[in-house]
C-alpha cells in the first residue's frame, strides 16, 4: 500500500519556517508501507523559508497581504498527479496548514486562531477520491491491520 504524505513529517526541512516536524507515527508508518513524500508549497515554487500564509476569503495570502494562491494551487496540481501516477489513495498530511490542513486550518488572521476548512491540496484530493487524513488521525486511515513490510533478499 502507497501513502502521500508531507514531507516536513517525514523531517524534510521543507515548511515556511525552514523547519520539519518529523512524526513517529508516520515513521512507524513507514515499517509498513511505501511514502511517497510531497511537499505541496514547494511543488508549487515557493521557496524554504517563506512567509507563513493563511487563508483569506478564499485565496491563500502571506503575511506581507501577497496573494499566494496561484502556487498553493500549482503545488496542489502536481501533488495530485504525483499521487495519481503512484496509485495513493490515502494521503497523511500536516494539519492546519493552508496546503495540507484537513478538517482545521488558521483563521486568517496570523493570530494562531483556527476555523473548518481545509488547505487548498487536501480539498484537491479529497475531490479526487484520496482520502486525507492529518498526522494525529493517522490510526483512522487503515493502518493499524498492515503489517511490516518485508523485504526479499536481493540475488547476486
Amino acid at each position: 500500500m502507497k501513502f502521500l504524505v508531507s514531507a516536513c513529517l517525514l523531517g524534510k526541512p521543507c515548511r515556511y519556517d525552514g523547519k520539519s516536524v518529523p512524526c513517529e507515527a508516520v515513521k512507524e508508518l513507514a515499517k509498513k508501507a511505501e511514502l511517497i513524500s510531497v511537499c505541496p508549497e514547494v511543488l508549487g515554487g515557493l521557496p524554504t523559508p517563506r512567509p507563513p500564509c493563511e487563508i483569506v476569503n478564499g485565496r491563500v495570502i502571506d503575511c506581507n497581504g501577497t496573494d499566494k494562491t496561484d502556487a498553493y494551487q500549482c503545488g496542489a496540481q502536481e501533488a495530485l498527479k504525483i499521487a495519481k501516477e503512484n496509485g495513493c489513495t490515502i494521503a497523511i498530511l500536516k494539519e492546519k496548514s493552508p496546503s495540507c490542513g484537513c478538517g482545521i486550518i488558521h483563521n486568517g488572521k496570523f493570530d494562531g486562531g483556527l476555523v473548518s476548512g481545509n488547505g487548498v491540496t487536501a480539498q484537491l484530493l479529497l475531490e479526487n477520491e484520496i482520502a486525507v487524513y492529518g498526522e494525529s488521525r493517522i490510526k483512522e486511515a487503515g493502518v493499524a491491520g498492515l503489517k511490516s513490510k518485508t523485504i526479499a533478499p536481493q540475488k547476486g
